[in-house]
């Protein structure tokens, strides 16, 4: 029972009074009943001539005021449970398994560094003693046990979401437990997915609510945030363009000694020719050859581990005293600055440990860990142990030193090994650059763009047309340009350590806020890595001349774009919010909107989650007629990485039951792949949209049945004796009506015992009936619109800067964000809806 006079319905419902005189809702919040207001005498006349003499409990009921709990939060909480949340727990084998998969997909990158680390070094630093081979196998040694192994292995793994990895996994993390992200993709009814999931109070909370605080408080430090993450999507896009370039010319300049007549301009074709094919093939997706790509870097790894061991037996294996740290000093003694700026060639010993914690998400922490310590460590120790073995002999043959290091007979077999594993680590690199552009779209960073899923199995194997061709371009340009792999080693260095930075300080913010970290732990962690990573830039930036502008000029780019885009988008939700139309209007308009309702399902998309947006009236003043059903559709991208499809849909009433106006919100997680049609779309959101009003029916028909228990109570209490027992024990029963599933989340099974206990336990009158004639009257209303279609109501936004406005927001926002907006993908493309489906309508928003 319900006055239907509200803007957009709660499904809140009172439980009763305790006997410490409170009143609590079931969103367990506790009012005082001296807070209960009284209705007038006017108020409680009108309501005896529309429903009849009213009870007491019933004026609790309608006239108490809480302090507002969206409905769409009680609903979530409603389905909080049914889906369990499955952490990644592998068996024994299972996890082998994926270490022996992560091989091909993880350590490409990494694994191909050995072509041309010690090339780049002693390009800088000639050889005139031991101790310059000593000292720079040294620092590298150092380099790869202290930032992949000891950074990533055993402290950045563990900073996932949910098993998600990379920079955009580590700001929904934050996100989830600070409001720091700028545009508004988070409600209270969020955190009941499974997913969603908050660490409880610990010691160090205080310290963490101060830090929370500041974040959320302090409009700069959000966009400090914002601007690290989006540097770091940046750099990783700068990377896609530089690793197909850098590993596929060093594989290739391996014939430069081995074929007569193979010059430059050759190594320069032949690359320029293998980097076309291999953005021509991306289309077709990599899930029809992914299956060789583990067996071909294992045998990478092994022909690494075997040639070190065949220099190191072969040449000198006192090369192993490059352990002792002491030959770091002297080789920074004798070279001076040299050895500094060679610092820039040893840093890509370590290229591709990002794709460590960025390709978390398709495998486990156990397997990546795994592959790493017992194949990936020893054999890229062995590779650089056996090269530094190999000059101690041969000082002069830097240039080719990896394939001059090769046994005699078997360079063939390693060129094209070496060639198939560039390629490889060429493609998980464009691959992680489609998925962090993907990620960006969703979280509103990054202009729409057109998305193709090339396996129906993974969901992870996109191919985006648009930066694929702008990443062969670049490639190209790139390898055109430089024309050797010393040129592209100088703007290799600063995109990886660029991105480790970025890392350093998320994973110590994470330390902070969520894990609550001892403070000094916490403080250890960047004053030791975020050392070492600046000292590796300070070496990188000097070659800022020599090819060190072009990651930067990409990043530079790149972020320009996805600012201009955050900063249009939030604008524009700012003036739907602002331009939102007044319940007041709609109420005035009646049922009938001040139209004609005609039968049909009118789907308007607008980005709101409350009120009725400014796009309705549009359509109402454009068009003759509107639909008998109106629902407001809002997807929304939430910082949890996969949305359960039985979480998905929220529904909520707007305005009372005769409007039949809902509103929908679709949430989406950031690794979400929206692959439905919009046939199945439609399907979804028809049977959601069911079960909410069945809730409804089932409520109001436990209201019901309420009200006769308030009612016998109270005869029972004027019948017994013990008045007092007798009222208290009628609060008990209400308490203890079960109205909805617990609030947190818990065990599935649990929450399906729950779930059936609540059942066994409401009376036949709580629950609908078939026959019941508001539910079939709903249902009838909207099967009728369905059966007539959908349509596609969708507004055309156009934000344009006041004519007051500074002059650059002006030029961002009139010609930046406008030509990027009338550019990218347009929501009907989005959708996949036919055009005879869709509506559409301008507006201008002034910003």
């Amino acid at each position: 029972m319900g006055v239907e006079v509200i803007e957009e319905s709660s499904t809140l419902r009172w439980v009763g009074s305790g006997g410490s005189g409170t009143s609590r809702w079931v969103d367990g919040s506790e009012v005082s009943s001296e807070d209960i207001p009284i209705w007038s005498k006017a108020e409680e006349d009108d309501f005896r001539n529309k429903y009849g003499s009213p009870s007491g409990s019933v004026k609790r009921r309608l006239g108490k005021k809480p302090k507002r709990v969206d409905s769409l939060d009680v609903e979530a909480m409603q389905i909080a449970g049914a889906h369990g949340l499955h952490d990644k727990e592998f068996s024994t084998w299972r996890t082998l398994a994926l270490a022996f998969q992560t091989l091909g997909a993880v350590y490409g990158d990494l694994g191909t560094s050995p072509l041309y680390v010690f090339t780049d070094v002693f390009s800088k630093v000639p050889i005139t003693s031991e101790i310059d081979i000593l000292g720079a196998l040294s620092v590298i040694v150092y380099t790869i046990a202290l930032v992949p192994l000891a950074k990533y292995v055993f402290v950045v793994l563990k900073a996932n979401d949910n098993g998600e990895g990379g920079t955009f996994a580590l700001y929904s993390l934050i996100s989830r437990y600070a409001k720091v992200s700028v545009l508004p993709n988070q409600q209270q009814a969020d955190e009941q997915i499974s997913s969603f999931r908050l660490k409880l109070p610990s010691p160090e909370l205080a310290r963490a609510l101060s830090i929370k605080e500041i974040l959320e408080k302090k409009p700069f430090m959000r966009t400090l945030l914002l601007f690290l993450v989006l540097l770091g999507t940046s750099l990783i896009i700068g990377d896609g363009i530089l690793t197909p370039a850098m590993s596929v010319i060093s594989a290739v300049s391996g014939l430069q000694g081995q074929i007569k007549g193979f010059d430059t301009n050759e190594v320069v074709i032949v690359s320029m020719v293998i980097l076309i094919g291999l953005f021509s093939i991306q289309s077709f997706g990599t899930s029809k050859v992914g299956f060789s790509f583990a067996p071909v870097l294992s045998l990478w790894f092994f022909s690494l581990a075997s040639t070190g061991i065949y220099n190191l037996f072969k040449h000198d294996i006192t090369v192993i005293r490059a352990i002792n740290p002491a030959y770091i000093y002297f080789f920074f003694r004798k070279n001076g600055t040299q050895a500094w700026s060679a610092l820039g060639g040893c840093v890509l010993c370590i290229t591709g440990a990002e794709a460590m914690f960025a390709d978390l998400g398709h495998f486990s922490v156990q397997a990546i860990q795994i592959a790493f310590t017992s194949v990936v460590f020893p054999c890229l120790l062995l590779a650089y142990m056996g090269q530094a073995s190999f000059l101690m002999r041969s000082p002069t043959k830097t240039e080719r030193v990896f394939y001059d290091s090769v046994p005699d007979g078997l360079f063939w077999p390693v060129f094209v090994i070496a060639t198939l594993a560039a390629i490889i680590a060429s493609q998980a690199m464009i691959s992680a650059t489609f998925s962090v552009i993907k990620q960006a779209m969703a979280l509103g960073c990054f202009p729409r763009m057109k998305i193709i899923h090339t396996s129906k199995k993974l969901m992870g194997q996109i191919y985006i047309p648009v930066i694929n061709w702008f990443l062969m371009v670049m490639c190209i340009i790139v390898v055109a340009t430089f024309r050797s792999t010393t040129g592209i080693a100088n703007a290799y260095g600063i995109a990886e350590v660029g991105v480790m930075l970025v890392s350093t300080t998320l994973v110590t913010l994470v330390m902070l806020l969520i894990w609550q970290t001892n403070i000094f732990i916490a403080l250890a962690f960047p004053i030791i890595f975020g050392a070492i990573e600046l000292i590796y830039l300070s070496a990188v930036l000097s070659k800022i001349f020599e090819g060190g502008w072009l990651p930067l000029a990409f990043a530079s780019f790149f972020l320009l774009i996805m600012f201009t885009w955050n900063y249009g988008s939030v604008l524009k939700y700012r003036c739907e919010v602002r331009d939102k139309m007044s319940m007041d209007i709609m109420h005035e308009l009646g049922s009938s909107l001040g139209t004609v309702r005609v039968p049909g399902v009118g789907l308007v998309y607008n980005e709101l989650v409350h009120g009725v947006p400014s796009i309705l009236g549009q359509f109402l003043l454009s068009l003759p007629a509107i639909h008998s059903t109106i629902i407001f559709v809002c997807i929304k991208y939430v910082p949890v990485p996969l949305v359960p499809q039985e979480e998905r849909f929220l529904f909520r009433r707007i305005c009372p039951r005769d409007y039949h106006m809902f509103r929908c919100v679709a949430r989406y997680g950031y690794k979400d792949v929206r692959k439905e049609d919009h046939h199945s779309f439609e399907q979804l959101l028809l049977q959601s949209l069911k079960d909410f009003l069945k809730n409804g029916a089932r409520d109001s028909a436990l209201e019901a049945n309420l009200n006769v228990l308030d009612d016998m109570d109270s005869a029972a209490s004027v019948r017994s004796s013990d008045a007092g027992a007798g009222a208290g024990a009628g609060a008990d029963d209400d308490l203890r009506t079960p109205l909805m599933h617990d609030q947190r989340l818990g065990d599935a099974d649990a929450g399906a015992s729950r779930s059936k206990a609540e059942k066994e336990e409401l009376p036949p009158s709580a629950m609908p009936s078939e026959d019941d004639p508001s539910l079939e009257y709903e249902f009838a209303a909207l099967r009728e619109a369905v059966d007539s279609g959908f349509t596609y109501l969708l507004g055309d936004g156009d934000v344009r800067a006041k004519k007051q406005s500074f002059f650059l927001k002006k030029l961002v926002i009139n010609y930046f964000y406008s030509f990027l907006r009338r550019n990218c993908r347009r929501g009907a493309a989005v959708l996949k809806v036919p055009h005879m489906n869709i509506m559409e309508v301008g507006m201008t928003y002034m910003v």
